[in-house]
């Protein structure tokens, strides 16, 4: 048998931070997203024994376990073997396990999690299992945060599950979803105006998102002000989006951006300021770090004319501008 995967990336506008926990157990949270057409790819070959093999063809890393093998957390591809530990159990059939992936950790586009997302979803394909899509994202959120206790938000597993544009709630108890219906127009434009650009670093998220909390939890004033206007905004950028006013979708961009940074001083970072600072002189009304910020990709909203100067005053600043598209579908499961 061989089974299939993938889940995407995701590309967060707004609401970043108000994810993670305590927060949306005390006060709730909610996220602007997309997903865009990179992915967390994953595939599984049965074997005629019991041995389980992994191997990342990213990194060129691999495992292999035996049946009495006991398998540990060591850092080499954790990630695969905490999904196996928990939906598998180490059954009668083994298998190979390939995992690759359109962009590395620490890259702000969610690819750790959605890799767990493509993970669970490979294994719920091999064992049949019953699982929605709440399911899947509430299972590698689960594995991730809990099982492996990695630092971070609810979002981007939600949003690889799912995929699309979601206005997504995270209140104390439950996770909600909400897919918006954007016209096509509106999402053509979006995208027309939207630059990716890669800034050459990538960063730890679990650190700065400790940070955060610490900060949230210690009841630093400045952090708590920026989570409950971060909130208001991600409101104001889903009205926006929904009523086809793109400009000011920029511009709230910009404002968004500007209230992330005071939750953590490791959010941003000189170079970063410095980019971003040219990008806005040269012609982008708004934009951000992508993820939990501190490097990685930047996102910016541009006028159409106004873009291409844009990617090559950052171009001359040693970013690299990367094409993309938005994705409509959530993970896809398929057999061979």
């Amino acid at each position: 048998m061989l089974v299939r995967t993938k889940a995407p990336l995701r590309i967060s506008f707004a609401g970043g931070g108000t994810d993670v926990p305590p927060f949306p157990q005390q006060e709730g949270g909610c996220v602007l997203s997309a997903t865009i057409n990179r992915y967390a790819y994953g595939t599984l070959r049965t074997r005629e024994d019991q041995q389980i093999n992994i191997e990342s063809l990213d990194y060129g890393l691999s495992v292999n376990y035996n049946p009495e093998d006991l398998m540990t957390f060591d850092g080499k591809l954790d990630l695969v073997k905490a999904a196996i530990v928990k939906m598998d159990g180490r059954g009668e059939v083994g298998f190979d396990v390939f995992i690759h992936s359109d962009a590395p950790p620490g890259s702000g586009l969610g690819s750790s999690s959605a890799m767990m997302v493509a993970l669970v979803g490979l294994l719920k394909e091999f064992k049949g299992l019953p699982l929605t899509d709440y399911d899947v994202a509430e299972l590698a959120y689960v594995i991730e945060r809990e099982d492996l206790a990695i630092k971070g938000g609810l979002q981007d597993q939600y949003a690889a599950a799912f995929g699309g544009f979601n206005y997504i709630e995270f209140l104390p108890d439950h996770v909600i979803v909400n897919p918006l219906k954007i016209r096509p127009a509106i999402v053509n434009e979006l995208q027309y105006n939207l630059l990716l650009c890669y800034t050459g670093s990538s960063r730890l998220s679990s650190n700065i998102i400790e940070d955060q909390v610490k900060r949230y939890e210690s009841g630093e004033q400045d952090s708590l002000d920026a989570l409950r206007q971060l909130k208001a905004m991600t409101i104001e950028m889903k009205n926006a989006l929904l009523r086809s006013r793109l400009d000011d979708f920029g511009d709230l961009l910009h404002h968004e951006w500007e209230q992330k940074k005071r939750m953590s001083h490791k959010i941003s970072a000189p170079i970063l300021d410095e980019m971003y600072d040219e990008a806005r002189k040269t012609g982008a009304l708004g934009g951000k770090i992508t993820g939990a910020g501190g490097g990685g990709f930047m996102l910016l909203y541009c006028r159409f004319d106004k873009k291409h100067k844009v990617a090559e005053r950052l171009k001359e600043m040693g970013c690299t501008i990367t094409e993309f598209a938005f994705e409509p579908f959530g993970l896809q499961t398929w057999r061979v």
